[in-house]
């Protein structure tokens, strides 16, 4: 690890945030990804039983 002085703890600690904030993006889009699943099945059963 390169020696980043005074500099430490923003450094690092803008990584934590940067990291922080993708594992929500990834997380939402899977949440997300998971609920539209549900609808399109709940459409598609609605459609062949006719309703």
């Amino acid at each position: 690890m390169p020696d980043l002085g005074k500099y430490a703890f923003a450094v690092l600690g803008s990584y934590a945030a940067s990291l922080a904030l993708i594992a929500l993006v990834v997380a939402l889009s899977i949440w997300q990804a998971r609920r539209m699943k549900q609808a399109l099945n709940r459409a598609e059963a609605r459609v062949t039983r006719g309703e």
